[in-house]
């Protein structure tokens, strides 16, 4: 599954107008954002801080129609904690961000 980026960028507009800077400052900020949540993912080892960190990543993702992102903190949420497969996952999807973010 790839990254909607259509309504990632419709969801930025949404927010800011044609305000490039303020756009590219809130992609900035929702990329630093998405990687202290997928951090704190990596480091949780009790149920209760997986669950609070995929839900918050989830609503990050929805926040900006990442709906790639929502689908993988779904799939974390399911998990048990530490997943290392989901979390390769969620940096794959985040790296897939920073790339589009950088055209």
């Amino acid at each position: 599954m790839s990254m909607d980026y259509g309504a990632f960028d419709t969801a930025l507009k949404a927010a800011v107008g044609d305000d490039a800077s303020l756009m590219a400052e809130l992609r900035v900020s929702f990329v630093e954002s998405v990687k202290r949540q997928i951090s704190l993912l990596s480091r949780a080892r009790c149920d209760a801080n997986w669950q609070y960190s995929s839900w918050r990543l989830k609503g990050l993702a929805a926040s900006f129609g990442a709906t790639h992102l929502m689908v993988l903190a779904d799939e974390a949420s399911e998990g048990a904690p530490g997943d290392p497969v989901v979390i390769r996952k969620l940096n794959h999807a985040i790296c897939d961000i920073e790339h589009f973010i950088a055209q």
